[in-house]
């Protein structure tokens, strides 16, 4: 999948923002940033529309090129996997609903839900100008995910996009419950790739394995995470900014590289073999490759000398994030 955003979402974006002040825009996505970055949550923020567009300008190229690689990797972990309905919980913009689609074509039936009055007019407008039915037919609440969705409304594939991030430290694993109860096969969870996301993700992952759940990836086991407390589990999606978005996030450079950390779990073991995954860019040097890996037996740190051809030219295309075999073979190139 790319990481840019569809061209229909663009151009419905686009669209949505002829004739606005980019000024006006990037004045109120920094103080939406501020604000987030206070702890406070999109219904104290985002106030009215043009909050909801300067938030999307903003913002939804990262998420969305976020989600797409997660979505990515599940793909890649779950080859057999193919849903058919979508619930998206604390949507926003609608941003992972566009990225589902883009990645399982088979989807039929797509709801939304967040509390946001302004983000969901915002997100319907979008999906109005998407180019499936399934977008265009998407069905958007308004209100706290607990109270808007019967406990008999389940869905084959469950996103929880920078969601989990705005609950209550004391109800997160209520909400975590309450994600669990409505998935058929796949939960996803993603948060920004900062200590405190990860620290959700991780809190989350411990308690759903708990509830019978299995994890897909990023992890190749569904034991206790391995890393230390001083360390955090995280990963890194480049995509490129228009000049638009530029000016929005009062940015220089063409790309961004959205860090974002991320587990998504099913209810069913998976079959396959899981492979190790690659928790940071590998460190080459014209003598070796070394390479920190979460693996079934916990952390490895894989380092492949020069001497060893095979192994060298294998683990130097290896790239942050990839899910590996450790053995030189046909079958043993990266998978993102």
């Amino acid at each position: 999948m790319t990481p840019d955003l569809p061209s229909d979402l663009q151009a419905g974006l686009d669209a949505l923002t002829e004739g606005v002040s980019r000024n006006l825009l990037a004045e109120r996505a920094a103080a939406i940033s501020r604000t987030y970055r206070s702890g406070r949550s999109s219904a104290g923020i985002i106030k009215n529309r043009d909050d909801a567009l300067a938030y999307a300008m903003a913002r939804l190229p990262a998420t969305f090129a976020a989600v797409a690689a997660v979505l990515a990797a599940v793909e890649e972990a779950a080859p057999d996997f193919a849903p058919q309905t979508l619930l998206d919980v604390g949507a926003g913009p609608g941003t992972a609903a566009w990225a589902a689609v883009a990645c399982f074509p088979g989807l039929v039936g797509i709801r939304l839900v967040d509390e946001n009055p302004h983000l969901r007019e915002l997100a319907l407008r979008l999906l109005a100008s998407g180019g499936e039915n399934v977008l265009r037919d998407a069905v958007y609440r308004e209100g706290a995910a607990r109270q808007v969705l019967p406990a008999t409304e389940k869905a084959d594939l469950v996103i929880a996009s920078y969601f989990v991030g705005e609950v209550a430290s004391d109800q997160l694993l209520n909400m975590a419950n309450a994600l669990w109860s409505r998935v058929n096969d796949t939960l996803i969870v993603i948060e920004p790739g900062t200590p405190a996301g990860f620290a959700r993700i991780r809190h989350v992952r411990s308690y759903l394995i708990e509830q019978g759940g299995h994890v897909i990836c990023p992890c190749p086991h569904d034991g206790e995470c391995p890393l230390t407390r001083d360390d955090w589990c995280h990963f890194s999606q480049r995509l490129n900014r228009s000049r638009d978005h530029r000016q929005v996030k009062g940015a220089a450079l063409s790309f961004e590289d959205e860090k974002f950390s991320y587990v998504a779990l099913t209810r069913h073991k998976p079959q396959a073999v899981a492979r190790d995954r690659v928790l940071a860019a590998p460190h080459v040097t014209k003598a070796q490759v070394a390479t920190k890996l979460c693996t079934a037996q916990g952390l490895v740190a894989d380092v492949a000398s020069r001497r060893d051809r095979d192994a060298y030219k294998m683990r130097r295309n290896w790239r942050w994030g990839d899910a590996v075999r450790r053995t030189v073979g046909l079958a043993d190139e990266p998978s993102a």
